[in-house]
């Protein structure tokens, strides 16, 4: 849906309409209340990026030497 040319798309944050356009200083969320809320989510780690952990590397010699 578009609106005077700018597209109308849904508020990650709440869910409500939001203007995605250049003069929006708050896009892609509707208000700066959206905003600050969606930031303060990733500040207190709410959201993560789910990461695999590296496959740990054997050192050289095996696993029976002593180490110095």
């Amino acid at each position: 849906m578009t609106m005077g040319g700018a597209r109308i798309i849904r508020c990650p944050a709440c869910g409500g309409p939001s203007r995605y356009a250049a003069d929006n200083r708050f896009r892609p969320f509707c208000s700066e209340r959206c905003r600050t809320h969606d930031l303060g989510a990733w500040a207190s780690e709410n959201y993560r990026v789910p990461a695999h952990p590296e496959p740990q590397e054997q050192e050289p010699g095996g696993e029976g030497e002593a180490r110095h």
